[in-house]
């Protein structure tokens, strides 16, 4: 499980293949993709990918209120049948001042 300094050292960090950030709600195409992406794990390197949503490409949070709905849109994507295999994934959240 990620902890919230890590959060806050990924939103400070460059996007990679392996972190997204976005401030999208409902762009479920591009979350999948992202799932997607990070499961395949093209680099071999066998590390986590992170989808950080409510964040600016620059890092920068949005404000963005996540609540008990989204959570479980998010969670969806793992057993929705749009990726196949099923990914290994796991949904946080944090709260920042």
């Amino acid at each position: 499980m990620i902890t919230k300094d890590e959060v806050l050292e990924l939103l400070t960090s460059t996007e990679t293949y392996r972190v997204e950030r976005t401030i999208s709600t409902s762009n479920m195409d591009k979350f999948c993709e992202a799932i997607c992406a990070f499961a395949n794990d093209m680099p071999n390197s066998r590390k986590n990918g992170y989808l950080i949503i409510g964040a600016h490409d620059d890092g920068k949070l949005s404000g963005l209120k996540v609540d008990d709905a989204l959570m479980k849109k998010i969670s969806g994507i793992r057993s929705d049948g749009n990726i196949l295999p099923l990914p290994t994934m796991s949904v946080d959240r944090f709260v920042f001042p």
